[in-house]
């Protein structure tokens, strides 16, 4: 799926590439796009990608120029080109597609973000909108997590592939944001999804995608920020009932997450349809080019699993447990899985609640099965069942009392299965992803599976769940 040696400047690298000087741009500023190229002269398309990828417009006749591929830790310095992003643009994720001027037209066009997607020639950007909570739901699009994943200049946030950096450890690794990649454009560390094999995980193509494609079909307006906007801005949030995360938002930084406690205590709703959410903590550089991300503690021996050790400097659970926020945490479900996995779903409890609202769905009645929807990866809270009742969370691990879980999926500890879960906290085998929700000023509703977004085309109950979420949570 990538290649992991490192990004060299060679005759096989593609004709035209580029990164964005800023993934977040707000409509009628200046977005800087950074390019090198062999080509004499070269253009850029822009497409919103929503329902359908839209194509918004273009520039042409762009003088090219060629500079040499960088480091994954270093700013790559290519060259600059201004395009003023248009004050009509509505607020968005937007996809370059950078050509050769001689090129012909797309074809055919592109009928989805599927059809964008690409390892190379493509840079992803946003459209925050130019006055915020216009719209009722904020959109959070994880870059930090889309460029941790990310090898262009042959590394990521999970080591170096450098033959310079052989036998070079440290437990601080940096990554430079301003390099191909980022959601889209660059090669990423991982293996192909069995269940979901058409894009390449960790990418927007496949987790964000099919998530604003079906919202926006479903008939709900998002505006679109990034990590670093919600990162410096504490008022971005102004305005709206929801915030939203989709898919895979593993790395958050402090500020990122204040700013989002800060919200929900105002009395925000927070939606997060994805899992291993606020896993791993960074630290964004002054100028925001850069984020570090201290995994090991000192002495940490060569090869050692982060996921699997005490010590982390930046593993959010062991200073300040992700589950008082979201009310659930990695460390419960865990695990990882290359392969296909044994189809698993949750069953569900409480269907009396609103979430379940036009599903059928009963108590004990199994959520999902049929299409794989817990896992890759998955998040859960610590919990307690009574004999004949409901599974509730006891709270011990941090999540807060008045959770309610609406459903459990019990994780196989068979290696046969597909399954391989990281034991963290204790030796106890068992492992469950719980899905559920809970009220603390705003209302948080965790989906606590990565694979919420690809079952919305697939299995209508989920559709109609999501449905009710941001209905519920989006009332004024």
């Amino acid at each position: 799926m990538s290649d992991p040696r490192p990004d060299t400047d060679s005759a096989a690298r593609p004709t035209v590439d580029g990164y964005p000087a800023r993934a977040g741009v707000r409509a009628g500023e200046t977005l800087r796009l950074h390019v090198s190229t062999r080509a004499a002269r070269f253009r850029a398309d822009f497409f919103r990608c929503g329902a359908e990828p839209r194509h918004m417009g273009g520039i042409g006749g762009l003088v090219g120029r060629h500079v040499p591929a960088g480091r994954h830790d270093e700013d790559w310095h290519w060259p600059g080109y201004d395009f003023a992003v248009p004050d009509h643009w509505p607020s968005g994720v937007y996809i370059a597609v950078l050509r050769d001027q001689t090129d012909g037209p797309l074809e055919p066009p592109p009928a989805h973000a599927e059809s964008l997607d690409a390892r190379h020639s493509r840079l992803l950007f946003v459209v925050t909108p130019r006055r915020t909570g216009r719209a009722r739901i904020l959109y959070k699009v994880p870059i930090l997590t889309y460029h941790a994943y990310n090898l262009s200049g042959g590394g990521s946030l999970y080591g170096s592939t450098h033959p310079d950096d052989a036998g070079r450890r440290t437990g601080i690794r940096t990554i430079t944001l301003r390099r191909p990649g980022g959601g889209i454009g660059g090669p990423v560390k991982g293996h192909p999804d069995a269940h979901d094999p058409r894009t390449p995980r960790q990418t927007f193509a496949h987790w964000d995608a099919p998530f604003i494609a079906w919202s926006e079909r479903a008939g709900f307006t998002s505006d679109y920020c990034t990590d670093l906007d919600l990162h410096e801005d504490p008022h971005l949030t102004d305005g709206y009932r929801l915030l939203l995360s989709a898919g895979h938002d593993e790395y958050w930084s402090a500020r990122n997450r204040r700013h989002v406690t800060e919200f929900r205590d105002r009395g925000g709703n927070i939606a997060v349809f994805g899992a291993n959410t606020c896993w791993w903590r960074v630290e964004f550089a002054a100028d925001g080019s850069t984020v570090r991300c201290a995994k090991y503690a000192p002495g940490t021996p060569a090869g050692a699993d982060a996921d699997r050790l005490r010590g982390g400097p930046d593993h959010w659970w062991e200073s300040e447990p992700e589950n008082s926020l979201t009310g659930v945490s990695y460390r419960n479900g865990g695990g990882h899985w290359e392969g296909r996995r044994a189809p698993l779903g949750f069953t569900v409890q409480h269907t009396d609640h609103e979430v379940f609202a036009g599903t059928g769905l009963r108590d004990g009645d199994i959520l999902g099965a049929e299409h794989a929807l817990v896992g890759y990866e998955c998040d859960g809270a610590a919990h307690a069942r009574e004999p004949h009742g409901p599974a509730f969370a006891t709270g011990k691990d941090g999540t807060p009392a008045g959770f309610t879980i609406l459903g459990v999926a019990d994780l196989p500890s068979d290696p046969a299965s597909g399954w391989h879960a990281a034991v963290r906290e204790d030796d106890h085998p068992d492992r469950a992803a719980t899905f559920g929700l809970h009220t603390d000023g705003g209302t948080v509703f965790t989906a606590a599976t990565t694979d919420w977004p690809r079952l919305l085309p697939l299995d209508p109950q989920v559709r109609t769940i999501t449905h009710n979420v941001l209905t519920l949570l989006t009332r004024p």
